[in-house]
């Protein structure tokens, strides 16, 4: 989707070797590296499980950040594939989608009656449903980011340097 391309030790060895450094120091299975040539600075992870994940960065973060810095980005998203964040927030958006679509479709369902009591409950529960199931996954995400940016700093072994980094990317979006 991001035209990310898959690099190797021949490729990219100083971003590689960053990433295999972290993943030893985490206990994780080496994952899957990406670069994107996109000039915003950005860095995610994916996969359900740490042997099928999968980290990205893109060019302009790695021209934005120190060696340092790098890592300790990396090391937030290797903390995310460590807490399974993926799998949880696919679970956490399936979860929110039923809740949105129950509450529509219990708005068909009482949609017969003549009851303007049912109707108007029913109306309600269609608007306040999805909107409390997503201020409960934005919670959760939330969470997660900052159990990321925790683990981040444990994997990393430079908390400031994850902080200057963070500080970097705010800056520079």
């Amino acid at each position: 989707m991001h035209n990310a391309r898959e690099v190797d030790m021949a490729s990219a060895p100083e971003f590689v070797g960053v990433v295999q450094g972290l993943a030893q120091r985490a206990g994780l299975p080496m994952p899957r590296v990406y670069l994107i040539d996109d000039d915003h600075p950005n860095a995610f992870a994916t996969g359900r499980d740490p042997d099928h994940a999968a980290v990205a960065a893109t060019t302009g973060l790695l021209a934005m950040l120190t060696r340092d810095e790098v890592a300790g980005v990396m090391a937030h998203e290797l903390a995310h594939i460590r807490h399974r964040d993926t799998l949880v927030m696919t679970m956490v958006a399936t979860i929110a989608g039923a809740i949105s679509m129950l509450a529509n479709f219990g708005l068909f369902v009482s949609g017969g009656d003549d009851n303007r009591g049912n109707m108007l409950a029913s109306l309600l529960a269609v608007i306040v449903a999805p909107f409390a199931a997503m201020i409960v996954q934005m919670a959760i995400s939330r969470q997660r980011e900052y159990g990321a940016d925790r683990g981040g700093a444990e994997i990393s072994g430079n908390p400031r340097a994850l902080a200057s980094a963070l500080a970097k990317i705010s800056n520079g979006a």
